[in-house]
């Protein structure tokens, strides 16, 4: 009988131990957050939000320590060859590719730091704000917004942002200049904000919305005079953490400098921090009317929404896309378009409500209302039609990742 109380005891004691093991070694493998994530999957907290400010911030500060463990990991693995393969990795610089990126990643966290230092100054509340702490999936969330910089705002990112913006900016650029100022557009899931900004930069009165505060700090790094004065100020080596497909460690480790334009704020461009489910609809008097140069006239009133929304590579991160849809048919006035380039990569698992080939989808969108653009002639630029790029790609890379992503205009009956 006491042999048998003292194995139920060492039965419960073993996996306490194992725990308490684990949490100790936690530098060298996983994350206390990692290890509960792994033992409890699922939402730790019913009222987690993974883009908070408060997670954002946290994890731009935990970017250096995240990524060094990372570091080590890899160095213990290598550590673990026999002694053949070890000397061979020598020969060929391994250890020194590992110690290169470590000074990589050192590099990188500079700008992640100053991302984080920003958030505090412009959000003083974070500083007293219990901590987070981040894991995996805010480490490769934090890599995935810096990466971004190299897409939206550099000199290497120029030709794929040609190849999605173009078909946008061709239609938008159709409306005469001196309706613009009075055209409202919003750009949902902008992301680091370069097409909502580009699309400003024509003149129209744009509202750029995302939701995700590790993106939206980004962004304000370059938004703000304080972090950003001059074109090619920041650096980043981008591709450094990745090591599959490259063709050489140069390659690998290479740095670069952003941003291509210097962006802020302003009467017609606007940053909108918030779920796009809950935006409102906007007032029937846009913030760029104005009135008569005597101030004796009321300026001309508008419907209420906007003109265009603009939605690229978002529609398919929803996780209801019939109630996305039905929002932007809301917020659209009457006369309304809704124009869309991006690809149907729906999360996986049952995360979504439901995932929708395109056929459906059109099908759908004509459900709730909307009436798809079909013009007679091919080169109309409300042709619907099929763009092939790539997203966030690395140009010097073995492999590429080409979506065949679907263009189309649907608009909102008078």
């Amino acid at each position: 009988m006491a042999t048998n109380t003292f194995d139920i005891v060492l039965g419960c004691l073993f996996p306490v131990a194992l725990l308490l093991v684990g949490y100790r070694l936690r530098g060298q493998f996983l994350s206390w957050s990692d290890l509960r994530d792994n033992l409890f999957p699922g939402d730790p907290s019913p009222g987690t939000n993974y883009f908070s400010l408060e997670r954002a911030y946290h994890s731009y500060l935990q970017y250096l320590t995240l990524s060094h463990n990372d570091v080590r990991r890899m160095r213990t693995s290598y550590a673990s060859l026999g002694r053949a393969h070890k000397n061979l990795g020598y020969k060929i610089g391994y250890p020194q590719k590992l110690d290169r990126l470590w000074e990589a990643t050192s590099m990188n966290a500079t700008l992640a730091e100053d991302i984080a230092e920003l958030a505090a100054k412009e959000h003083p509340e974070l500083k007293y704000s219990p901590k987070v702490q981040a894991n995996t999936a805010d480490l490769a969330r934090v890599r995935e917004s810096l990466k971004h910089y190299v897409r939206d705002w550099s000199e290497v990112g120029k030709q794929e942002r040609q190849r999605t913006f173009a078909p946008v900016l061709n239609l938008l650029s159709r409306v005469e200049p001196e309706q613009r100022n009075r055209t409202r557009i919003l750009v949902p899931g902008s992301g680091l904000g370069r097409l909502a900004w580009e699309i400003s930069q024509l003149g129209f009165d744009t509202t750029a919305n995302e939701l995700s505060y590790f993106m939206i700090l980004a962004f304000r790094l370059l938004l703000s005079p304080a972090t950003t004065q001059e074109v090619g100020q920041h650096k980043i080596r981008p591709y450094a953490h990745w090591f599959s497909h490259q063709r050489s460690t140069e390659n690998l480790f290479r740095s670069v400098s952003f941003p291509d334009a210097v962006p802020r704020l302003g009467p017609n461009f606007r940053l909108l921090e918030d779920d796009f489910l809950k935006i409102p609809v906007p007032p029937s008097t846009s913030p760029s009317e104005f009135w008569s140069s005597d101030q004796t006239q009321t300026p001309t009133h508008s419907p209420q929404g906007y003109d265009y929304i603009v939605t690229l590579f978002f529609i398919d991160t929803s996780f209801n896309i019939f109630a996305t849809m039905e929002k932007i048919y809301k917020l659209l006035k009457p006369g309304g378009s809704w124009v869309n380039l991006g690809p149907l990569l729906w999360s996986g698992g049952g995360q979504c409500k439901v995932e929708l080939s395109l056929e459906e989808l059109l099908v759908a969108a004509e459900e709730i209302g909307f009436v798809i653009s079909r013009p007679s002639t091919e080169e109309h630029p409300e042709q619907q039609k099929t763009v092939e790029c790539e997203y966030t790609a690395d140009p010097n890379a073995m492999m590429r990742w080409t979506y065949k992503t679907e263009f189309w205009v649907a608009k909102k009956p008078q």
